[in-house]
């Protein structure tokens, strides 16, 4: 898992509580959340390590092992209960009590057509104490939950051939959550992490994941003194931003978790009327 390990995650989350006290509340959840999936992932990892699920034709999302996978969605809206955000709470609740008919029609649905930017979860929004909008709905909780399945279905592929440079994740078709970017020679290689299935893939430095833009004028980058690791890439022509985790200025940095604890970014990019590619777990 190019996103880090699940240990690696957890950890690192523990750690920037104290580095950024604004995102604690937030990496507290995500902590919970976290551990839940490293979970879900081994206990996918015993039941399916004698069968192949991805599909053969380098399309991850084919079959939906639900079999699997129903059996644990009553524990996760448990917990989602416990630990998150009234709104999602509420949103688990009722869940809850739909029961297992209404949970296959949700993954399914999610499975074909993950969440994308905040408008198009829905209209209701939660605006958290640091500025994160975290949609209420159920397809964010689809998300949380399915998402150590197309892990582990990503992990079950060799090398993938990619051509070109693409904007979406060449094993699932979604979107990238982060950039990265590492050393290479005298400067910096840049990769995507799918929101996903966290397959990372190589990128060009300069384009717009978004829109297709090239022109070095219209893309820029901004960054912060305090967190000088993370910055903002956004793009003119589109209005669409995308945070770069620059591991060549810290190699202690997991790029998921680092994406998660920058809300001042956040803030800075919507404020200066830029629309992230992609909502994180945080629903920043």
């Amino acid at each position: 898992m190019k996103g880090g390990s699940w240990d690696e995650r957890i950890d690192r989350a523990r750690a920037l509580i104290s580095t950024y006290p604004f995102a604690a509340e937030g990496l507290r959840f995500y902590i919970h959340v976290a551990s839940f999936q490293r979970s879900l992932y081994h206990d996918i990892q015993k039941a399916l390590k004698d069968s192949l699920k991805a599909s053969s034709d380098g399309v991850l999302r084919g079959e939906l092992d639900l079999f699997v996978l129903l059996p644990k969605f009553s524990g996760f809206l448990s917990l989602i209960k416990e630990v998150a955000p009234r709104p999602l709470q509420e949103a688990a609740t009722a869940l809850a009590q739909q029961g297992p008919s209404q949970w296959r029609p949700l993954l399914e649905s999610f499975w074909q057509y993950e969440l994308g930017s905040p408008a198009a979860v829905g209209e209701a929004e939660w605006l958290g104490n640091e500025g994160g909008v975290v949609p209420p709905s159920e397809s964010y909780l689809a998300w949380i939950f399915l998402q150590p399945y197309a892990e582990y279905l990503a992990g079950q592929y060799g090398p993938v051939h990619q051509d070109g440079t693409p904007s979406i994740c060449p094993l699932c078709g979604a979107k990238p959550i982060v950039a990265v970017l590492r050393r290479e020679g005298d400067g910096a290689k840049k990769s995507l992490i799918c929101m996903l299935c966290a397959h990372e893939w190589s990128f060009r430095r300069i384009y717009c994941p978004a829109c297709g833009e090239q022109r070095e004028p219209q893309l820029a980058f901004y960054s912060a003194p305090e967190i000088a690791h993370v910055r903002v890439d956004v793009c003119d022509s589109c209005h669409t931003y995308l945070k770069s985790i620059d591991l060549t200025k810290t190699g202690l940095a997991v790029p998921i978790v680092d994406e998660l604890a920058t809300v001042p970014l956040d803030l800075w990019a919507r404020e200066h009327g830029y629309e992230k590619l992609q909502i994180n777990l945080l629903g920043t």
